[in-house]
């Protein structure tokens, strides 16, 4: 994966089963139990004995190690196991780390796991209770005096310079959330199943850190989502249609912090976003015209305004105009979180995302998009980041 030239991972990997806990706000049961539910879940799906499994890969943050879900869930040896950094930021990465696996031969099957009790355990949205002397705990001891402690008021920073470089109203945001509440209506498995709100409800709803109110942040979920990656040809002889791996990146951008990036040059972007978008576009071949649909990552709704334009979806300034004319929606020009996202399923840093992206190629969403041949997901945005593009055979 480079910036100067086109990887050769194209189409030699796929994911071949999925497989998610409930999402709730009270799991009623630890971390490791919700993780191996997913990952036997997801090999049930695929078809996939758990003998089989030779790889694991998770998050930092995740209180699973890869050696205590592989006992719990009937694995054997393992020759590949890898941890990704950046919270959110790490969902793809997790596919792509195994993908490389798989076409290298390091491993034959590895599975990406995501599980926490993040509603009724540890609530990332309570923001830095205790940091240790890291150069990151120093980075963030810069901005914590002035009250800024918590996810929201990182990207609120963002927000408000975007609002005020386009001239932009928070009715932009409001556009996200209406459009993945909406799809979220749809979705059984959703928190917000049958909840859609319009946007009087968002402009209504209570300030978190100004410009953002309560319906521009993602909820707080327990559950667990896996992900199984083989090669495509095996993937072939399996129990589901395969989700080509068509293109994976992590990227990184300059001056890089952790949601406090605030002294770039601007502050209007994404520049980890930017590195994605060139690497999975240069791999893929594709452009944004030959995508279908696609998940976003939406913890908070501005961000959402941001990827559309780092991945060329519309100009720069120009993506309030792009949501407000239903472009989110079925329908419209990009269908966008078709399962409800972070703000209307479930937050799980992405996995339930990827997972999405998965439906959609096998035509099994419950907002399908007619005719996909090509999706993009893309993970957490505001920390060193990673996407991908799935595609059928």
């Amino acid at each position: 994966m480079s910036l100067k030239h086109a990887d050769n991972l194209r189409g030699k990997t796929a994911i071949a089963g999925i497989g998610a806990t409930e999402f709730s706000k009270e799991s009623g049961r630890s971390e490791l139990r919700l993780a191996v539910e997913a990952v036997g879940a997801a090999l049930d799906d695929a078809g996939i004995a758990p003998s089989e499994v030779d790889g694991l890969v998770s998050f930092t943050m995740d209180t699973n190690p890869e050696i205590a879900v592989a006992a719990a869930a009937g694995i054997g040896d393992l020759t590949f196991f890898s941890r990704i950094h950046y919270g959110g930021g790490a969902a793809c990465a997790t596919v792509a780390q195994a993908a490389m696996a798989v076409a290298s031969g390091v491993a034959d099957v590895v599975v990406c796991y995501r599980a926490f009790n993040e509603r009724s355990g540890r609530r990332f949205g309570s923001g830095v209770l205790q940091r240790d002397p890291t150069v990151e705990g120093v980075g963030l001891g810069w901005n914590m005096p002035h009250g800024l402690l918590t996810p929201a008021s990182w990207v609120a920073m963002f927000a408000q310079r975007y609002l005020h470089v386009y001239g932009a109203t928070t009715e932009a945001f409001g556009h996200v959330a209406v459009a993945d509440r909406k799809h979220a209506a749809n979705n059984p498995k959703a928190y917000f199943h049958g909840k859609p709100i319009t946007l009087e409800d968002h402009q209504n709803s209570r300030w978190i850190v100004e410009p953002m109110r309560l319906l521009d942040c993602c909820q707080e979920t327990d559950g667990a989502q896996a992900i199984v990656v083989v090669s495509a040809e095996r993937a072939k002889d399996l129990k589901q249609k395969p989700a080509i791996i068509n293109a994976a990146a992590q990227g990184a951008g300059r001056l890089q912090d952790q949601m406090t990036s605030f002294y770039r040059d601007e502050m209007t972007g994404l520049a980890e976003m930017g590195v994605v978008a060139k690497q999975l576009w240069q791999t893929s071949g594709l452009t944004p015209d030959d995508i279908q649909t696609a998940v976003l990552y939406d913890h908070f709704t501005p961000f959402v305004l941001m990827q559309l334009e780092e991945f060329g979806f519309c100009g720069r300034g120009e993506a309030p105009a792009f949501v407000a004319n239903g472009g989110l929606e079925l329908g419209g020009k990009l269908p966008t979180n078709t399962h409800g996202g972070q703000l209307g399923e479930a937050y799980l840093h992405g996995m339930n995302g990827i997972a999405e992206g998965v439906r959609q190629i096998r035509g099994s969403s419950v907002n399908q998009v007619e005719n996909v041949h090509n999706v993009l997901v893309t993970a957490g945005t505001g920390v060193p980041t990673s996407g991908l593009v799935l595609g059928v055979e």
